[in-house]
């Protein structure tokens, strides 16, 4: 597969098979995905594995925290301007669409906003973690890493889900996974095979033109 497939094809998936994922192929993996740049070569990533029947004992233990935690970090800015909100709401309803739920449906809406916390029944994940000490550029280096990761993830013919979401659930993680106190954590990465069945797979978020946001000088 070249690169520029692997960038076509990847895309997030919101429900996947309960096929499982070795754990010497996700660490073989997150080995290769180690190569990607960062500044001063300082390598900010922590990364923590939930497989196998670690992901049940997970899910129990989740179940039995408190679902009201202090948020890690703001996903978006409180006033996200536009284009930046038009775009977060047209990819929204986008994929309400294809799950057959109208706006006015909070109910089934947060459901499935929920199922986040259930990695969209991925049967593997990991959690990306950082020093609380670093700053934006090391912050940048982590979706350098995470992009990369899941470009050849891609190439090995498996999908992938980052979620920020489980900025959310920050603490209850860190518990799990025992990770010390001088880290947080920035997001979760869910690792299997898609349900071809799911309609919401089918979703193919827009891209703005280039003309909009980069210019030649």
């Amino acid at each position: 597969m070249q690169v520029s497939e692997a960038v076509n094809a990847r895309k997030s998936i919101r429900s996947f098979l309960s096929t499982p994922v070795p754990d010497e192929q996700i660490a073989q993996l997150l080995e290769k995905a180690a190569r990607s740049p960062s500044g001063g070569n300082v390598q900010p990533w922590r990364v923590f594995v939930v497989n196998g029947p670690t992901m049940p004992k997970f899910h129990d233990f989740l179940a039995q925290t408190n679902p009201r935690e202090t948020p890690a970090y703001e996903i978006y800015p409180k006033e996200l301007p536009s284009p930046y909100r038009d775009s977060r709401f047209k990819v929204g309803e986008d994929m309400y669409k294809l799950l057959n739920i109208p706006r006015e449906d909070k109910t089934s809406r947060f459901a499935h906003l929920a199922r986040n916390f259930w990695f969209f029944d991925a049967p593997a994940a990991f959690f990306c973690f950082i020093d609380k000490k670093m700053g934006p550029p090391q912050w940048s280096d982590l979706g350098m890493f995470l992009q990369t990761f899941m470009l050849l993830a891609q190439e090995e013919g498996l999908d992938t889900c980052a979620q920020e979401a489980w900025a959310n659930r920050s603490q209850a993680v860190a518990n799990f996974v025992g990770a010390k106190d001088n880290l947080m954590l920035f997001c979760g990465m869910a690792i299997g095979y898609k349900n071809p069945e799911a309609d919401v797979n089918s979703l193919v978020s827009d891209r703005a033109p280039l003309e909009t946001w980069a210019k030649f000088v």
